[in-house]
């Protein structure tokens, strides 16, 4: 399916079952409905969905606090990916956490993900650390990445 142009919004309490049916099509250990609704509503939360033809295709959950931000979690659409709505998902926050003045946005992302990693490091995000044993189906460290704004 071409995608001509999809677009970025505030994400809504209705877009909760879409972004589950992603979120377990891409993760091993997803996010419950309460953990979404949490972030949605959260003061410090930056919460953007893609959407092309009324459908969730992708989205990002963000959180800052003081000038240290943090990218929680991103996914598209395993039949959307490599469209340019990941990125595009990314640039939506880097601008509005700039406007924000946040310094520092921190990410985890499994160390065996090279995929996932190259795609932060074209934005600029380094590693800088690991954390044990982070994910657990299966157990794997993560490497913690940071981008300076």
């Amino acid at each position: 399916m071409g995608i001509t142009e999809f677009q970025i919004r505030k994400t809504h309490e209705s877009d909760i079952a879409e972004i589950l049916d992603i979120e377990r099509m891409s993760f091993t250990t997803p996010w419950s409905e309460a953990a979404f609704l949490n972030e949605i509503y959260h003061p410090h939360a930056i919460s953007k969905v893609a959407v092309f033809e009324n459908r969730v295709i992708g989205y990002i959950f963000a959180r800052q606090i003081l000038s240290d931000c943090h990218i929680l979690n991103l996914a598209v659409h395993p039949r959307m990916r490599k469209r340019g709505i990941g990125t595009s998902l990314v640039e939506e926050v880097l601008a509005e956490l700039k406007e924000q003045r946040c310094t520092f946005l921190y990410l985890e992302v499994r160390a065996s993900n090279m995929e996932a990693r190259k795609f932060y490091e074209r934005f600029g995000f380094r590693p800088v650390g690991i954390r044990k044993n982070y994910y657990i189906l299966p157990k794997e460290d993560a490497v913690v990445m940071v981008h300076q704004l």
